[in-house]
C-alpha cells in the first residue's frame, strides 16, 4: 500500500467514532443507490473506509467486495459486518487499480468520498468503466473543491507535498462530469445539496 495508508490507519478509530456530518443527505444517497440494487447484484466498493455503506447495502444484494488501502479501517469494517451477521460481504486491502475483474464484471461500483483523494481521477473512472458489466452503474459522491468558496481549495495542493497526508485534488463538478463522459459513461442522476457539498452522481455504462 502507499504511504498514505499510514495516515488512514492512524485515524481509523477516531474516524469510526465520529457521527455522520449530514445524516439526511447520507440517507438520501443510500436510498437512491438502493433503487439500482437487486438481490442478484454483485457490488464493488473502493475506498470503503470502515464499511458503513457496504454493510448497509449488503442485505439487498448477492455479494459485495469492499476495498480500502487502510488495514485498520478494514479491521473495523470486518468487526461491524460480523456484528451484523452478514456473510455476503468481504473486505480486501487493495486499490481499485489492483483489482482483477477480467472474468467477473460488476453490476454496481461504489466510490463514495474517494475520487478527490486519488492522484488521477480520470484513470480511476476509466478503470471503474472496465470493471462494470454493460448496463452497470457507477455511484459516486465527490467533494468538488474547485467549486467551493472555502479557503480549502487554495490549501489543498499543499497536501501533495506532505507524504503522510492524503493527496487532495482540486476540480469542479463540470470537470468531474466530463471525466465520466470521456470514459464512456452516460450520466443518469446528479444531486448536490449545497454548493459546498459533495456532488452525488450516478452514471451508467452503455449496453453494446
Amino acid at each position: 500500500m502507499t504511504s498514505q495508508s499510514f495516515f488512514w490507519d492512524r485515524i481509523a478509530n477516531h474516524y469510526a467514532s465520529q457521527p455522520i456530518g449530514d445524516e439526511t443527505s447520507y440517507q438520501k444517497k443510500l436510498d437512491l443507490t438502493q433503487k439500482y440494487l437487486t438481490p442478484e447484484s454483485r457490488v464493488l466498493e473502493f475506498g470503503c473506509g470502515t464499511g458503513s455503506t457496504a454493510i448497509y447495502h449488503a442485505p439487498k444484494v448477492e455479494r459485495i467486495l469492499a476495498t480500502d488501502i487502510s488495514d485498520q479501517m478494514l479491521n473495523i469494517a470486518r468487526d461491524k459486518a460480523k456484528a451484523a451477521e452478514l456473510d455476503n460481504i468481504s473486505f480486501e486491502q487493495s486499490t481499485l487499480m489492483e483489482i482483477n475483474s477480467t472474468n467477473e464484471g460488476w453490476d454496481v461500483v461504489l466510490g463514495m468520498s474517494i475520487l478527490h483523494l486519488l492522484p488521477d481521477k480520470d484513470a480511476h473512472i476509466r478503470k471503474v468503466y472496465e470493471h462494470l458489466k454493460p448496463g452497470g452503474v457507477f455511484v459516486s459522491s465527490t467533494a468538488c473543491i474547485g467549486d467551493m468558496g472555502s479557503w480549502f481549495k487554495f490549501a489543498a495542493p499543499i497536501f501533495k507535498w506532505t507524504p503522510f497526508l492524503p493527496s487532495v485534488q482540486v476540480f469542479g463538478v463540470a470537470s468531474l462530469k466530463q471525466s465520466f463522459i470521456q470514459a464512456g459513461f452516460n450520466m443518469e442522476y446528479e444531486w448536490q445539496p449545497e454548493q459546498d457539498s459533495a456532488v452525488f452522481l450516478i452514471a451508467r455504462k452503455p449496453v453494446g
